[in-house]
């Protein structure tokens, strides 16, 4: 009875039977939300979409250059032909025509896209932080939701890095677009965006959480203090491959973003079919793969800043929330 007894007070006591492995995973429930409120994420999500296309600015410059060939004076494919071009056009300026309008729409999409991204991880994950599939489906419903609010200013960025083009500023493009195309026009690639950037992203996200996990079982002991380098270095990675798989499309919305200015080709549809079809028959496939160097160019560094940067916001609101006074219930 002694014993029996003593074994029931044992149990009665405060300690808790500890699940064994591979049940127990003590990082999981820091690593599903990170202990970030929704409007950090947002926060943290602005400040690296902004760092990130401001830094990377020029070369996706080129790029539009590159893709949106039809009448317009730039003939050739390659990247030192366009950037001579822009540069004997406009000068070094001419390279950061239209930063106003990403400016205006990055911070703001990429707080959308972060913060879903986020959000929807943690519900899809199921409290597995190495759940590939969860990562890839997030990034489809962020991507979603950001481009709903990056794609007018996108399609203004663009139409201002032409060459030679014709609006005066942001405002005078809008005005001018408002007025002779009507509203709809700001949202003519947002089909193409999203059915470009829905792949584009669950590649992206997928390569970068796998490639930071792997990272970080190179170097166990780096767990808990990943550095800047490891996010770079995945964030990197899946820039890189998600451009090289995605750019067939993205000579697409280019072109839909584009269509009717500066010479370029105008399309009685918005089929992402008709346009692949003239694209074909103009200039043949190697058409769909115009501005491949410059996309790989742009997004690999493009992916290592946004992502290092993301992260080091979030470590500093992770410090933020540590540091201040928790709020314990008072009992009832």
């Amino acid at each position: 009875m002694a014993a029996t007894d003593a074994t029931t007070k044992f149990r009665n006591t405060d300690f808790r039977p500890v699940p064994q492995p591979p049940d127990f995973h003590p990082e999981v429930f820091v690593s599903a939300h990170d202990g970030l409120r929704f409007w950090q994420f947002m926060i943290a999500g602005s400040i690296a979409g902004s760092v990130e296309h401001m830094a990377m600015f020029p070369v996706d410059t080129v790029k539009t250059h590159m893709q949106a060939i039809g009448s317009c004076p730039i003939k050739s494919v390659g990247v030192r032909h366009a950037l001579q071009s822009i540069l004997k056009a406009d000068g070094v300026l001419g390279l950061y025509r239209g930063i106003g309008a990403m400016g205006l729409g990055a911070g703001p999409a990429h707080a959308v896209y972060f913060s879903v991204y986020e959000m929807c991880k943690k519900y899809f994950s199921g409290g597995n932080p190495n759940n590939s599939a969860a990562h890839a489906v997030s990034g489809i419903f962020a991507t979603v939701a950001s481009d709903a609010v990056f794609t007018p200013m996108d399609m203004v960025k663009q139409r201002l890095q032409l060459n030679k083009s014709p609006y005066k500023g942001l405002l005078g493009c809008v005005r001018t677009v408002l007025k002779e195309e009507g509203f709809r026009a700001f949202y003519a690639s947002y089909r193409t965006t999203v059915i470009m950037n829905a792949p584009f992203t669950a590649v992206h996200f997928a390569t970068y959480e796998a490639a930071k996990r792997g990272l970080m079982e190179i170097s166990p002991d780096s767990v808990d203090d990943e550095g800047w380098v490891v996010h770079a270095t995945a964030g990197a990675a899946a820039g890189a491959l998600a451009a090289a798989l995605t750019t067939p499309l993205d000579v697409v919305k280019t072109q839909l973003q584009c269509q009717g200015v500066c010479g370029c080709d105008r399309f009685k549809s918005g089929s992402i079919r008709d346009v692949i079809q003239t694209i074909v028959n103009r200039d043949g496939y190697i058409g769909l793969v115009r501005g491949w160097t410059p996309r790989m160019l742009f997004h690999a560094p493009a992916a290592a800043i946004c992502w290092s940067t993301y992260e080091a916001a979030k470590s500093f609101f992770q410090e933020l929330n540590s540091s201040s006074p928790s709020r314990v219930p008072s009992p009832e």
